[in-house]
């Protein structure tokens, strides 16, 4: 018997190998939905005027949609994944894209602001289960050695549309209009649900646990350290990111050129994305993270000095730009990875805290922004530049004790 048990177990341990091996394919259509729900998140922002006209309101109550949907997704992530925990990974997946196509249809259609705002909540929804699982299951599918990497590949897809999605929205508006750019945000999620349907294996749910003891996992200091991190860090790029038009003017770039600015962001956001999901493999994610914000303190810091008025070459902006969202969004896949391997049992719930405290640390920074650009474009920067050095102090002062929880707990 035991002359037989190990070629079995040899087969076993060949088609589990092969099985990740194959799992970087779904993961490739998971970052498709990743970058209809964060297109979704972002797209409005591209037209609000025209829909603002079209239900008769201002564009700051138009502009409610998009912090009701931030909030809400905030919000209602841990809260989805604490739910759905023992519904298969895929048909969770598939419902939730469902969701995304009919709350997007609804704002489509939406003829008062009370119905848009309801629509946005809704979205936020069937986004608060798609994105932290999509994570969680890319990382299921793969080797551990692979695990940064798929990660890095599933949170691309939200980069690419954190970078596209105001161009997107003010492009489609223009030659579709608003209603039909939503729907085709709706069609697209409805695409994506069909493709996860065919090519993603079957994956079980979690074994049913209480809220409460689900919740304890947040006392675990390897948790508890790296999601304040996550909201800090976000914040602090996203503190000029959102006034971005008038910052690079201050810094020297006209206005037909602030486009191209914004597409260097876009292109470092992806890269920087892609990159850290490699390097964490290879070098862990606290070194990682460290290399971010370090580039991110120095990128800001410069471009508040060059929106001071000292006259800088706009090549050099764009090259601060490039790093500015290459360090702004390498943090993802090392802080899930840091809460994937810190509760490995619980990685649906972590990684939904973590998207939600990048939701968190995008209003929050937005909000800083705005108080801090009345003082002029350089002040925004300069806020920035701090909060991403306190975020590098932050770093440095928790990873140890982070190893210590994780090796305890």
């Amino acid at each position: 018997m035991s002359r037989l048990s190990i070629p079995s177990d040899r087969s076993a341990v060949r088609r589990r190998t092969a099985a990740q091996n194959r799992g970087l394919k779904p993961t490739l259509v998971l970052a498709v939905g990743t970058f209809a729900v964060g297109t979704d998140a972002f797209v409005v922002a591209g037209f609000l005027p025209e829909m603002a006209d079209t239900l008769h309101v201002s564009t700051a109550a138009a502009g409610q949609s998009v912090t009701v949907f931030a909030l809400s997704y905030a919000v209602l992530a841990p809260l989805v994944a604490t739910v759905t925990a023992r519904v298969p990974r895929r048909p969770l997946l598939v419902g939730a894209l469902l969701v995304l196509c009919v709350a997007n249809l609804g704002s489509a259609l939406a003829t008062s602001l009370p119905m848009l705002i309801a629509t946005r909540v809704a979205a936020a929804a069937g986004a608060a289960a798609y994105t932290p699982n999509a994570g969680a299951v890319s990382a299921a599918l793969v080797r551990p050695e692979l695990r940064a990497r798929a990660l890095a590949v599933v949170v691309g897809g939200l980069t690419v549309a954190t970078a596209l999605g105001v161009p997107l929205g003010g492009v489609a508006s223009q030659w579709l209009g608003w209603r039909a750019a939503l729907g085709t945000v709706a069609g697209l999620c409805l695409l994506v649900a069909v493709g996860v349907r065919l090519i993603m294996p079957s994956l079980p749910g979690n074994p049913r646990t209480p809220l409460r003891t689900r919740l304890a996992v947040l006392r675990r200091p390897g948790v508890l350290t790296v999601l304040p991190l996550t909201v800090l860090g976000m914040a602090a790029c996203y503190t000029g990111y959102a006034y971005a038009v008038p910052a690079l003017g201050a810094a020297g770039i006209p206005p037909t050129s602030v486009s191209l600015m914004l597409f260097l962001y876009g292109v470092g956001a992806v890269v920087g994305n892609l990159l850290s999901g490699y390097t964490t493999d290879r070098w862990g994610p606290t070194r990682v993270l460290g290399t971010g914000y370090l580039g991110m303190v120095t990128c800001l810091a410069l471009l508040g000095w060059a929106a001071g008025g000292v006259g800088v070459h706009p090549a050099v902006v764009g090259v601060l730009v490039l790093v500015w969202g290459a360090s702004s969004w390498c943090q993802t896949p090392p802080q899930q990875h840091r809460l994937i391997e810190a509760a490995p049992q619980e990685a649906p719930l972590v990684v939904s805290l973590n998207s939600s405290g990048i939701y968190l640390g995008i209003g929050l920074g937005t909000t800083i922004g705005g108080l801090a650009v009345t003082s002029g474009a350089a002040a925004a920067f300069a806020v920035g530049a701090a909060g991403a050095l306190a975020a590098l102090l932050f770093l440095l002062a928790t990873a140890p004790a982070r190893r210590a929880g994780s090796a305890t707990g």
